[in-house]
């Protein structure tokens, strides 16, 4: 089990994403992570939480990280966030959860890479990052 928490504030965010994910640090005991975008990037921090709380892997990374968007997650399994840069953009996102239907996702990866330029390899790297255990 994990959870995730996200934030969006006209002002530095970093404190209650900080906050808010340490809440959640119940929820898992693998990986933590938190991902906060500002000043046009991205800074994110991912540490291993199986010896140690929380708050004290991450407590120089608040110091060290801005923004007003924030997300976090704790994780059983991957490291996460990710950063995923595209041609829509960049962006961070999380997971939480089971994904059932691998194999009917990997197909439809590849129908969109075949339509949208995407190419197989790189979603399918993307969506399996969600998969290992």
């Amino acid at each position: 089990m994990g959870g995730f928490f996200g934030v969006a504030s006209k002002k530095d965010c970093v404190l209650e994403l900080f906050y808010g994910v340490d809440y959640h640090s119940h929820l898992g005991t693998r990986r933590g992570g938190m991902a906060a975008y500002g000043n046009g990037e991205f800074c994110r921090a991912i540490h291993n939480i199986e010896n140690a709380p929380f708050r004290t892997k991450f407590d120089r990374d608040v110091d060290e990280m801005k923004g007003n968007l924030g997300i976090g997650c704790i994780s059983d399994y991957e490291p996460q966030p990710l950063l995923i840069q595209s041609h829509h953009g960049s962006f961070a996102i999380v997971t939480v959860g089971k994904i059932n239907n691998e194999e009917e996702l990997l197909e439809k990866v590849a129908i969109i890479g075949r339509t949208h330029g995407i190419s197989y390899e790189q979603m399918a790297n993307i969506l399996k990052l969600f998969f290992e255990e």
